[in-house]
């Protein structure tokens, strides 16, 4: 394993530590507030809904555009509880870490579109646009929760 492999794979282990502590949280909060669509956030605006379109971009990213998989997005509804969106992402880890170790070896640049423009981009920054972006809504799950009456937890790596 080369370099940048050893520094993903750490750094994504500090990214599922930090996951858990807000799984752990999570599973305080009802199940009604679990799945309450608040307008001011976006993706679905619910907590379950975030979780669940924080997969959906590793899924598209990674497994999809990376891989050239075929997976189905997981679709909010399908996801009743904090259980079921740990699942979820056991299977999200299953193919990080998958990405992590082959990372080294894409021979290319990875190719991709968006809004029909075709763009190519190394392997590390796709590692670091689906970590920080997991970041970014965690931090509106964080928020959801206290307008939710939560008092939230904190899941930075350095806590």
């Amino acid at each position: 394993m080369e370099c940048s492999s050893i520094y993903s794979k750490e750094q994504y282990e500090f990214v599922k530590e930090s996951r858990e502590v807000l799984f752990e949280f999570c599973k305080t909060i009802s199940p009604e507030d679990f799945v309450n669509e608040n307008t001011s956030f976006g993706r679905g605006g619910s907590i379950r809904n975030l979780l669940v379109h924080i997969a959906n971009t590793y899924e598209y990213w990674i497994a999809n555009i990376t891989f050239k998989n075929n997976i189905l997005y997981a679709e909010y509804e399908n996801f009743k509880n904090i259980q079921d969106v740990i699942i979820l992402f056991e299977a999200i880890d299953d193919f990080m870490f998958k990405f992590i170790s082959e990372m080294n070896y894409f021979k290319n640049e990875i190719s991709y579109e968006i809004q029909n423009i075709k763009r190519s981009t190394k392997p590390f920054r796709l590692f670091s646009h689906v970590i920080t972006h997991e970041y970014h809504h965690k931090g509106q799950i964080l928020s959801l929760s206290r307008h939710l009456g939560y008092t939230p937890v904190d899941t930075d790596i350095m806590r």
